[in-house]
């Protein structure tokens, strides 16, 4: 008997039936949106369509949205809830998609259709959206005829399949590492990491404690573990992942072939939409201006950084000698250093702190910041979800919805790590109803789980991600713009996205917030002030070393890209460009099998290429953005000022990308940005 219910993937009367979409769902359903899709391309492009904004919106964004939507949420199971048969389903759809959009983007009639809008009947959003449109258009290579037409499809599909390949490489890598240690072995890592492991290590019939390479548990292990040799273990195995030094049972997980293609296609990309390199096509709708722009500000950084992290440094091989007996450290025992030494210096360890930051109590707190800066109530929601850890939130001014939103919080097979923001639909007055669509926004993480029944405790870097991530989700759902291509996080230059992410990390080292958002585990105290005091004076410990450590992944993604990647055998040759930037920046030097390119997703398969550098460039703006709460809590007495939370709320977040970024910071603050907030709140003010 044939199932007579309607695909899921086909039903957009409300949001995504995440408990109802199977492998089995997705090639159908894209059957019939590609041809919607591919329809309403035909219907708009005949030469008695009329070239207006409304009528193009009407009929092609209507099936291009739904298409989008569609596709989104199986993205988004892939990243969440891989499984073989969802991979191979997703694996066999990525070219029929890429197809579309690729040759969409690049469609010479549509792009004359575009030309032909007077753009004198749009208003401010709909200008932006067709500016932004019209440059899409270019980049897409709607200008290329011929063989080089085609060539730029074929390049662009498969970068799909490479980047995605090698986003299950990571994964699969990651996931292919575990170990089973002993109780001598867990000396010194934290209780709750040790129950953690032996629940592991008891699922599937051990005895003793099973590691593995994510990030709940490595990190862990890198700080606490008393046994060097087992700091080692992890450290190899984490820092060779998806390479050729991996053990020889893993190496089909070797990303090496991949990131030489892809680089590759990359630079064949530039050429034929006639730019010198990738980096520069990736600046186009950015806001530095060029890659030498960027290379300049990475240097000035790491220059400025450089005393600092020297300090730093000097001040572990110090502690390493005198305290801990190690005349001769190794990579994989800084982080133990860094533990060791932060908790003789302030006299607290993270271990301690994390106690009081239980997931409920840290949750509730950043709700009660969000609802008195912005002026909104959160409150639960209901809808399917793709695993019953996965929470929906609603986010109402007085009666009325602003948005809504998944959180996915833990750590768990299937799931890649790291954390993100996704959308999963944007504001929008639709044309086909007339009605106004609300957005909504994927929010995920991968933080430990609790343990025997108690609460899942977080680490302060932990919150900081939470934070980070609720940052980019109300930049999404608090627009009040209604074109869909300019509300929310779309149209925002990608090197302006981190700042409302970024910004919100500022709030994770005020007493007045943490007082509020922290419950021991145990006893249910707050967070005391004696703790706090030492935590915030160790806030800019060795900021100097994290500032170079950034600036060398974000130089090494810029040179990468921009076309002067040493050749070996006529391919690029990453390993000997990592190498240089590593020696012009880095104070120390990892060891000869370190691999940590081969699992660099943000620039491989996140969307980053040519682009890590963002998250420095967008910190200048966030820290400056933060400095205005700064100054009004010097009359009223809290950075928690609504008065500012307003004015920053409707001049950046609820704007959207209907303007550029420059222009909304400006209306923020008055003036252009200044980088002496980040260096004040980086301990580095007078460098």
């Amino acid at each position: 008997m044939t199932d007579a219910r309607p695909n899921p993937l086909l039903d957009f009367s409300d949001l995504p039936r995440f408990d109802a979409i199977t492998p089995e769902c997705i090639g159908p359903a894209l059957d019939e949106l590609l041809a919607n899709t591919n329809a309403a391309l035909e219907q708009v492009v005949r030469p008695d369509f009329p070239a207006t904004w409304a009528a193009l919106c009407g009929c092609l964004d209507v099936a291009t949205e739904r298409l989008g939507r569609a596709w989104g949420a199986v993205n988004h199971l892939n990243s969440v809830a891989d499984s073989p048969a969802l991979r191979e389903a997703y694996n066999a759809a990525l070219p029929r998609v890429t197809e579309f959009w690729t040759r969409l983007g690049s469609d010479e009639r549509l792009y004359a259709k575009y030309k032909a809008i007077d753009t004198a009947t749009l208003n401010a959003e709909q200008a932006q959206a067709h500016r932004n449109a019209m440059r899409g258009f270019v980049l897409g290579g709607a200008e290329l005829t011929g063989e080089a037409k085609q060539r730029f499809a074929a390049v662009q599909e498969r970068q799909a399949e490479l980047s995605q390949k090698f986003s299950e490489n990571a994964l699969d890598a990651t996931e292919a590492f575990s170990y089973l240690a002993t109780e001598d072995e867990m000396a010194g890592i934290p209780a709750d990491i040790q129950a953690t492991a032996r629940a592991a290590a008891e699922s599937q019939g051990h005895s003793g404690y099973l590691l593995t390479l994510k990030m709940p548990c490595y990190i862990p292990v890198m700080q606490f573990a008393q046994r060097s040799d087992l700091r080692e273990r992890l450290y190899k195995a984490h820092t060779t992942r998806a390479s050729d030094q991996a053990p020889e049972d893993q190496r089909r997980y070797d990303n090496t072939a991949l990131m030489q293609e892809l680089l590759a296609l990359r630079q064949e990309e530039a050429k034929l939409l006639g730019h010198a390199s990738y980096a520069d096509v990736s600046l186009v709708p950015k806001m530095a201006q060029s890659p030498a722009e960027v290379v300049g500000f990475l240097r000035e950084l790491a220059q400025k950084a450089r005393p600092y992290a020297q300090q730093d440094l000097d001040d572990m091989r110090e502690f390493a000698r005198t305290e801990l007996g190690m005349s001769d450290p190794q990579p994989w025992d800084w982080s133990f250093i860094a533990e060791k030494l932060k908790e003789a210096r302030y006299a607290f360890s993270e271990q301690e702190l994390k106690t009081y930051f239980t997931a409920p109590k840290v949750l509730q707190g950043l709700f009660a910041i969000i609802e008195t800066l912005f002026e909104v109530s959160i409150r639960p929601d209901q809808t399917a979800t793709w695993h019953p850890s996965v929470q929906f939130f609603r986010l109402e001014r007085g009666t009325e919805l602003v948005g809504q939103f998944y959180l996915d919080q833990s750590a768990r097979t299937g799931k890649r790590g790291g954390a993100w923001m996704d959308d999963v639909r944007a504001r929008w007055m639709r044309p086909d109803t007339t009605r106004l669509q609300t957005p909504v926004a994927h929010l995920v993480c991968n933080f430990a789980e609790g343990n025997g029944g108690q609460p899942a405790l977080l680490t302060h870097d932990d919150v900081i991600t939470l934070f980070h991530e609720f940052g980019h989700g109300l930049h999404h759902l608090l627009t009040q713009v209604n074109e869909r291509d300019v509300s929310g996080i779309s149209g925002v230059e990608w090197d302006a996205v981190e700042l409302p992410s970024q910004f919100m990390e500022n709030f994770c080292w005020e007493w007045d917030v943490l007082k509020h958002m922290t419950a021991h585990v145990d006893t249910g105290e707050p967070l005391p002030r004696a703790l706090y005091d030492k935590m915030l004076a160790a806030k800019n410990f060795q900021s100097g070393l994290q500032t170079l450590r950034q600036v060398e992944l974000a130089l090494f993604d810029m040179l990468l890209h921009m076309g002067d990647v040493p050749l070996t055998d006529g391919k690029p040759d990453v390993l000997t460009l990592q190498q240089q930037v590593r020696s012009e920046v880095a104070l120390l030097q990892p060891p000869p099998y370190n691999r940590t390119a081969h699992t660099f997703s943000h620039i491989f398969s996140g969307g980053y290429a040519a682009g890590y550098y963002s998250y420095k460039w967008a910190e200048v703006l966030s820290a400056d953005a933060y400095a205005a709460f700064e100054e009004a809590a010097q009359s009223s007495g809290t950075t928690l000022d609504v008065t500012t939370g307003r004015h920053y709320r409707q001049s950046i977040l609820e704007a959207g990308g209907s303007r550029p970024a420059m222009e909304s910071f400006v209306a923020f603050r008055g003036r252009t940005p200044s980088p002496d907030a980040l260096l004040r709140h980086q301990g580095m003010a007078n460098a």
